[in-house]
């Protein structure tokens, strides 16, 4: 075993142990003993900078160390040890081996009887990193937490004084506090009249209301685009959206949306549309569906909080009788039904037999992984109460990057292929921009289902990934993951382009892009060069017709396959993510080390 250092300790009747963490394992004593393997990405990237500061519960068992509270620290370390390489140690303390009892209860403390920081103590220690030159994203790699959660506490340096002594003493409550962070010095100041005067100072939720103006829209509900907003937009840290901080300036712009929403269902051949009074419910129990061929209408509800909710295909009940009658269609009931007579099954009964014959077809089906498999693609398109699947969107804020991608060869081969199989399919893709449903393909489940039945396994497979590729996520992590499944040849479908070179604006990456492509003499020579010059030597290099050795195939290393960064990895999301990728995924060099080894 490895040597063990030891230092005394005042503060504790024992001493504490540097301790090799190759020697420790989990206690049986340990309150999580057995679990799967703790999430510990949140304090990770702490630990592979610092190591850790607080120590570990130990305790001797058998050969070696059993950890009675800091599961999670060891579980750090090890993955820290086997990424670098070097042998880890922890300062632990070190528990009487025979006390079982005392292991449990201080595993038990360890766990859940801590006392968390308050909010003004969090605020003080975030505030002094702050002070000291550090960032957002330094002080939440210091505590191991999310940059958000440091941003909101650090909100509090908007606030008055005054308003963080009545917080301190306990005479409002944190939800009043957090609303004030979105509240301007004057609106604080006037708030503060209220709260000391003899009027109502509103609290919470109702604080937040006053406000806004009395009601709070969220930006999430604008169906136009939130940059045209001229007013002003208060952000809440503490919450998942922002709001706007002027209502009456708000619904114009909604409303104009609402009407371009209007014009275009009615050019999709939707006879009426009814635009309900804002705040008017629409009662789905009141109308029946019909199709646009039916007759059916399209109701528009809005909220008075700036929701807009589409009710596609709908008509009163009333309406439907008195068509029905005149048509002399028959309800399935049978024409000498009468009124008063019972329905033929309960509503108890109805859902005991629904929910036995999905028990027995369910279990069918995992016989017949076939049609599983085209019932899964028609929910992909098709969606269900339980399932929602979304494009992904491809507008940028910028209109340049907009039309950039929309050119690209990649969207043109994959709105190709799009147009290919929504036709294959007898649908059309869900465009109706203002429904908060989150489909992929307009129809039902069981019409793409019925379909897809027609169909060929591989004619599926295709439509299959179609669906996927809609639905695909631009985050970096799972869009890096699949090119150690899929060969990404980004020379032949991506080319630096105007739009690109518009916003490349770091004047020490370009000229390590002029290294990259013309060589460390001329980025040497052109080092004290405009961004603009240094640009315009990547583009002749580019170009082959340019003066100089032209590389037309030259691709910035973000736009390689792996992804590699030219100045900090950290701040490169692709980079970043590919060599965090390249410990996990299988590739074909891994399997070849793997079977020699």
């Amino acid at each position: 075993m490895t040597k063990v250092k030891t230092r005394k300790t005042k503060s504790l009747a024992c001493e504490v142990k540097m301790l090799p963490i190759a020697d420790m394992h989990v206690s049986k004593l340990n309150m999580r003993y057995g679990k799967n393997s703790p999430n510990i990405d949140d304090i990770y990237p702490s630990v592979l900078d610092k190591g850790i500061n607080q120590s570990m519960l130990v305790r001797k068992e058998g050969k070696g160390w059993g950890v009675i509270a800091g599961r999670r620290r060891l579980f750090a370390l090890k993955k820290k040890a086997k990424e670098t390489g070097a042998a880890q140690i922890a300062p632990c303390i070190v528990m009487e081996s025979g006390n079982a009892k005392s292991a449990r209860e201080a595993s038990l403390l360890e766990n859940i009887a801590r006392v968390p920081a308050t909010m003004l103590e969090q605020f003080g220690a975030y505030k002094g990193l702050a002070d000291s030159g550090k960032d957002v994203d330094e002080i939440a790699q210091v505590f191991a937490i999310p940059a958000k959660s440091v941003r909101r506490v650090l909100a509090l340096a908007n606030l008055l004084p005054e308003i963080l002594s009545l917080f301190d003493d306990d005479k409002i409550r944190q939800p009043t506090l957090e609303a004030l962070t979105l509240a301007t010095p004057d609106q604080q100041a006037k708030w503060l009249e209220l709260f000391h005067g003899e009027t109502y100072a509103p609290q919470g939720h109702n604080l937040k209301e006053w406000l806004t103006g009395g009601a709070q829209i969220s930006t999430e509900c604008a169906l136009f685009n939130v940059a045209d907003f001229d007013g002003t937009i208060i952000t809440d840290l503490f919450g998942e959206t922002d709001y706007f901080a002027d209502p009456d300036a708000f619904w114009p712009l909604q409303n104009a949306a609402i009407a371009t929403a209007v014009s275009e269902w009615k050019e999709q051949g939707w006879t009426e549309i009814v635009v309900l009074e804002r705040g008017t419910r629409f009662d789905r129990y009141e109308h029946g569906q019909r199709s646009q061929e039916q007759g059916g209408k399209i109701y528009i509800a809005t909220g008075h909080d700036g929701t807009v909710t589409p009710n596609i295909g709908f008509m009163p009940k009333s309406d439907i009788k008195k068509i029905d009658a005149i048509l002399g269609v028959d309800n399935g009931e049978g024409s000498s039904k009468s009124k008063s007579s019972k329905p033929e099954m309960s509503g108890p009964l109805k859902e005991y037999v629904a929910l036995h014959r999905h028990a027995a077809i369910r279990a069918s089906l995992l016989g017949h992984p076939k049609a599983a498999l085209r019932l899964t693609v028609a929910h992909m398109f098709a969606g269900s109460y339980l399932w929602s699947v979304a494009p992904q969107p491809t507008k940028s804020r910028k209109e340049a990057t907009t039309i950039s991608i929309a050119n690209s060869k990649g969207a043109v081969i994959f709105e190709a292929e799009r147009k290919a199989v929504y036709e294959l399919l007898g649908v059309k893709p869900f465009d109706h921009p203002y429904s908060p449903s989150k489909h992929l393909a307009e129809g039902s489940v069981a019409q793409i289902f019925a379909r897809l039945l027609e169909l060929g396994d591989a004619a599926v497979m295709r439509v299959m990934a179609l669906a996927m590729c809609e639905s695909l996520t631009k985050d970096a992590d799972i869009i890096e993951a699949v090119t150690y499944a899929v060969p990404v040849d980004m020379t032949a479908l991506w080319e630096p382009d105007d739009a690109f070179f518009d916003i490349l604006r770091d004047k020490a990456v370009i000229n390590a892009m002029v290294k990259d492509i013309a060589g460390k003499r001329a980025a040497d020579a052109n080092l004290t060069e405009t961004g603009k010059v240094q640009k315009a030597i990547i583009r002749d290099c580019l170009d082959v017709k340019g003066s100089r050795e032209a590389r037309p195939d030259w691709r910035p290393k973000w736009m390689q396959v792996p992804a590699t960064h030219y100045i900090d990895k950290a701040t490169c999301p692709p980079a970043s993510e590919c060599a965090s990728l390249s410990k996990v995924m299988v590739t074909d060099e891994k399997k070849e080390t793997d079977k020699a080894a």
